[in-house]
């Protein structure tokens, strides 16, 4: 599982000369800013990686399956990821 720790000590092991406080700043603030863009709408796309993108999900009357009873659902926001052709063939061990 990558975790934020994990992330940062390989992050350490490529760059020994940059302090951990330093790597955990530049972290914080890409994913920060990845969060501001996808709070304002916007797409955050990572060449190579894949694209974050927001789909707005209307407001609806939905079901409590366990009751049956009817629940207001109000509109949301959902995060919508899709994959680069270059991840996809790296993870599959085509390329």
């Amino acid at each position: 599982m990558a975790v934020k720790s994990n992330i940062l000590k390989q992050l350490s092991k490529n760059f020994p000369n940059l302090l951990k406080k330093d790597l955990n700043k530049f972290v914080d603030i890409i994913l920060n800013e990845i969060r501001q863009s996808l709070k304002r709408g916007e797409r955050v796309e990572l060449r190579g990686f894949g694209v974050f993108s927001t789909n707005i999900q209307k407001a609806r009357i939905s079901r409590n399956p366990k009751t049956g009873e009817k629940v207001n659902t109000p509109k949301k926001r959902t995060i919508h990821f899709k994959y680069a052709k270059d991840l996809f063939k790296k993870i599959n061990d085509e390329g």
